[in-house]
């Protein structure tokens, strides 16, 4: 992601929350062709913040979480200690976490993927 943002979008004033919000926004439309959306969706225990389920065969599911001045692999545990997939239960295809950090201090952005094995 963060190669994504050096290369494609313009440096401003507040480029590393106006890159980052870029970023997502520019996934968000794409991914409206192949999946449904869901923001702060209710799940095991809590909300996660950005659960995408595709509509179209192949592609894998994705429960995201975002964190500031903290870590991938916190958004990960995250996800597994409240249980966020649970519901997406009667989903029967491959399903990532992703984890999204964004270090206010080194103005960078770190993800992290991995795939749920059920």
């Amino acid at each position: 992601m963060q190669k994504f943002c050096d290369e494609h979008l313009i440096p401003t004033e507040n480029a590393p929350g106006y890159a980052l919000q870029s970023a997502i926004y520019l996934s968000y439309i794409y991914a409206l062709n192949k999946y449904t959306i869901v923001k702060e969706m209710t799940t095991g225990k809590g909300f996660a913040d950005v659960v995408f389920i595709p509509f179209v065969p192949g592609i894998p599911a994705m429960i995201i979480e975002l964190k500031r001045n903290g870590s991938t692999k916190s958004a990960i545990s995250q996800i597994r200690e409240k249980r966020y997939f649970d519901s997406l239960s009667a989903y029967s295809g491959d399903l990532l976490f992703v984890g999204v950090n964004y270090d206010e201090t080194a103005k960078t952005h770190e993800c992290r993927i991995e795939k749920f094995e059920k």
